[in-house]
């Protein structure tokens, strides 16, 4: 059964001992992303986005020696202790877990870029099938970022036109407005990711709460959660 969903960045800079002077910088939007990921059950789900689909399972580890820092996080208690190659979002969702849950048992599901809408949303309502047909509460962690085009030292370089893109996800993602989210347009990083959170809920979840929402650096992240 679904019991909640949180949706936090993808963001490496999260992670303190990545952040360096960052680190007092991003405390509240750690903070949200904690509180977030505390309303989730033992079970997590978590759906994030890459290069191809993917599943990594609860026993995988990894590490973020790949963005400066060998720090090791793991997807359960009783991951494996040689790190494995994980994408972004399954290292975030091992730094998260180990955070907040360290009991918690974590399976990522990554969903390729190149999805369109349709595949996207019907991969989503495939997993909830799924998560209804299991025994006790699962909970499901989006991991996905805005558009990465919001200040001149961005990423992405500045698009002045990308500004209400984000304010638009922003809206739909503290309003549980799906079908927002089906609607995105490729700019958005975690696009995919969202649009399979839109077939996993349907129609509106039915309570949504925001928990943060801003640009740090130029990308937009939000931390929040749907009560389906």
């Amino acid at each position: 059964m679904l019991s909640v969903i949180a949706i936090v960045p993808s963001a490496p800079v999260m992670v303190p001992e990545l952040a360096a002077s960052a680190a007092t910088e991003l405390a509240e939007l750690r903070e949200a992303v904690f509180a977030a990921a505390s309303a989730l059950p033992q079970r997590w789900i978590a759906v994030g986005v890459g290069p191809a689909d993917r599943v990594v399972d609860p026993g995988q580890s990894g590490t973020f020696a790949g963005y400066g820092v060998d720090l090791r996080v793991a997807l359960s208690p009783g991951a494996a202790d040689a790190p494995g190659e994980l994408p972004l979002c399954a290292l975030v969702t091992g730094w998260v877990r180990g955070r907040v849950n360290p009991q918690a048992r974590a399976e990522v599901r990554v969903y390729s870029t190149d999805h369109d809408p349709d595949a996207a949303t019907d991969g989503g309502r495939r997993l909830r099938t799924e998560i209804d047909d299991a025994d006790g509460p699962v909970g499901v962690l989006i991991v996905a970022d805005g558009v990465h085009t919001l200040t001149p030292p961005a990423p992405g370089g500045y698009d002045p036109d990308s500004v209400p893109v984000q304010a638009a996800l922003d809206d739909a993602l503290a309003d549980g407005d799906t079908a927002a989210l089906v609607r995105l347009p490729r700019a958005v990083l975690g696009r995919v990711a969202y649009q399979v959170l839109a077939g996993l809920v349907g129609q509106a979840p039915r309570s949504a709460k925001e928990l943060y929402r801003g640009a740090p650096y130029g990308v937009g992240y939000f931390a929040g959660v749907w009560f389906p």
